[in-house]
């Protein structure tokens, strides 16, 4: 998968599915000082991934500040070929004053295997 370079920063595309609803999101920061993987809430409201009364909330932080997020367990992930069903992500306002829609993290990137080759500007696997 092609990476795109916003403002010296790896940004790709990602589509998400929940409940059979698919979304493909661009935007999307290739992070790997992130531990998780977050997306923006207003983005994912469009498949139906909103906060339920038993979610819990919780703090994040980064060098961005911190943020209240809830997590949900969605259909799947997939960026490129590197696709992870079931897989737990996080969902916050992603308030970070410039436009961004979500955060490729760590939980994802290991679990695929993920290269990220800055010579051709791609994410890769083997």
């Amino acid at each position: 998968m092609q990476l795109l370079l916003k403002d010296e920063l790896p940004f790709t595309t990602v589509m998400i599915s929940n409940q059979g609803e698919a979304i493909e999101i661009d935007n999307v920061l290739v992070d790997t000082g992130s531990a998780s993987t977050i997306f923006a809430a207003d983005v994912l409201a469009t498949i139906n991934v909103t906060p339920e009364p038993d979610d819990k909330l919780y703090a994040i932080r980064g060098v961005g500040g911190s943020e209240t997020v809830f997590s949900r367990e969605i259909d799947f992930v997939q960026v490129g070929e590197q696709r992870l069903d079931h897989f737990e992500i996080e969902i916050g306002g992603m308030d970070y004053g410039f436009e961004i829609n979500g955060i490729l993290g760590m939980n994802f990137l290991a679990t695929v295997g993920a290269i990220i080759n800055l010579r051709e500007f791609r994410i890769e696997s083997r």
